[in-house]
């Protein structure tokens, strides 16, 4: 079993390959590139991109070099719902798998789903202003 907060062998430069690999396809994706696309600029990419290679290299191998808070970012975006985590897991463990040697891109996916669970669990509690959030 795949632990996922275990540290694993990765380069910072394999984290921005993934990373760069993975929002060209996003962008071109039917679910996730209108969603994405609402919210990044067509000449933000490289910002964004970095900004997530910083969270991966932060998250990885601890370098400390991000301090967002991503579940604020994705609950206060009304038009991201936990429906299109599957869709974004789905084709992240498609670039982990083409990108990287097989031990290290399972290791990423199980933390990445984990992260990405929850995600789900928060969006799905979201609840407008002022009201009760689900906790079904």
């Amino acid at each position: 079993m795949v632990k996922p907060l275990e540290q694993f062998d990765i380069t910072r430069d394999q984290i921005q390959r993934v990373v760069t690999r993975f929002y060209a396809q996003v962008r071109r994706d039917p679910v996730l590139g209108p969603v994405f696309g609402a919210h990044i600029a067509p000449d933000g990419w490289p910002a964004h991109e970095e900004k997530i290679a910083r969270f991966w290299a932060n998250a990885i191998l601890r370098e400390r070099c991000y301090d967002g808070n991503p579940m604020q970012v994705h609950e206060a975006a009304s038009d991201v719902h936990a429906e299109h985590f599957p869709v974004w897991l789905g084709l992240f463990d498609t670039i982990l798998t083409e990108e990287l040697p097989d031990i290290t891109a399972r290791r990423w996916s199980a933390l990445a789903h984990r992260i990405g669970r929850g995600f789900q669990v928060g969006l799905k509690m979201r609840a407008p202003p002022g009201a009760v959030p689900n906790l079904r």
